[in-house]
């Protein structure tokens, strides 16, 4: 009982420390909107000191799933790269399981994981068409949370495959609800967010916070399957009426973020596209890797 109360009040501690940093280093980016209208922080570099966020949690013996889906040409193209550069970076020190779902398991490469660090590998049903590929995730990752992740895990992170680890992804991107500020938005007005404007979906927008992007979103596991409930039960009465929003489950994941407001945000350096200029960018955490969707993608 006394070890028990000692680790309570050493996280506690470093949950005042982590409050006193990020208000203090907030005020050292400028030029940059570090939190939400809501008082939700919005990550940057130079805002937070990670040996803090990593010392908390290993006190806490948190646990995170990554999910990840490699289906189709997408496996042979940037699974590897992807899952190498992972183990580098993402949430180092910490419990890590990488959840690959993947129509062709046998193709999955062999990499060296870490202790306490470890591949599960997950067969899915190969749709005819990417965008079915990229909606029905949801439903999956629903389903893995409820049967397996809610048991053992503490977050969960689910991404697209098509992206490469450069630099510390770690645990100062871990919250409650985590969503990610889209490179190619988040510096422009409003008005030209490519939210869905179409009344018949439910995932029309005529106003928002901020445009998403779906390659990358967390949280616990309770946040996380509300989320996918909420987009795949979205999609399907879309499907029933015979409509598609225009950036499928990015789409629907906007509009869930709109009306449910994320308690952390993660900057464009989280997930960054080399095409653009980088002024605000001090370290690019996650790249995009080069995309031919004319040969990846399945029409």
């Amino acid at each position: 009982m006394c070890s028990h109360r000692r680790r309570i009040a050493g996280i506690l501690s470093v949950i005042v420390l982590i409050i006193a940093s990020i208000s203090l280093y907030s005020r050292a980016r400028t030029g940059i909107e570090t939190r939400t209208s809501w008082n939700a922080p919005i990550m940057w570099e130079s805002m937070f000191d990670g040996s803090l966020y990593d010392q908390m949690h290993k006190e806490a013996n948190t646990a995170v799933a990554l999910t990840v889906f490699a289906v189709g040409r997408y496996l042979e193209a940037y699974l590897n790269k992807f899952l190498t550069s992972a183990e580098e970076h993402f949430m180092v020190g910490l419990k890590v399981t990488f959840f690959v779902f993947t129509d062709s398991p046998e193709k999955v490469p062999e990499i060296s994981f870490a202790p306490q660090r470890n591949l599960k590998v997950v067969k899915v049903e190969k749709y005819n068409r990417w965008q079915d590929i990229s909606m029905m995730r949801m439903k999956t990752i629903s389903e893995i949370i409820d049967t397996v992740l809610k048991h053992n895990f503490t977050y969960v992170f689910c991404f697209d495959v098509d992206q490469i680890f450069t630099a510390r992804f770690g645990s100062e991107a871990l919250g409650e609800s985590v969503a990610l500020l889209h490179a190619h938005y988040y510096k422009l007005p409003k008005y030209r967010f490519t939210y869905d404007r179409n009344p018949k979906s439910k995932a029309c927008m005529t106003e928002g916070d901020y445009y998403y992007h779906a390659a990358i979103f967390g949280g616990t596991c309770e946040k996380v399957k509300a989320l996918a409930d909420y987009c795949y039960l979205n999609i399907m009465e879309d499907k029933m009426n015979d409509v598609e929003a225009l950036w499928h489950d990015e789409s629907h994941l906007n509009k869930y973020f709109w009306l449910n407001k994320p308690t952390k945000l993660l900057s464009p350096e989280y997930c960054w596209d080399r095409s653009l200029p980088n002024n605000d960018i001090l370290i690019e955490r996650l790249i995009w890797a080069p995309k031919d969707y004319e040969k990846l993608r399945t029409r």
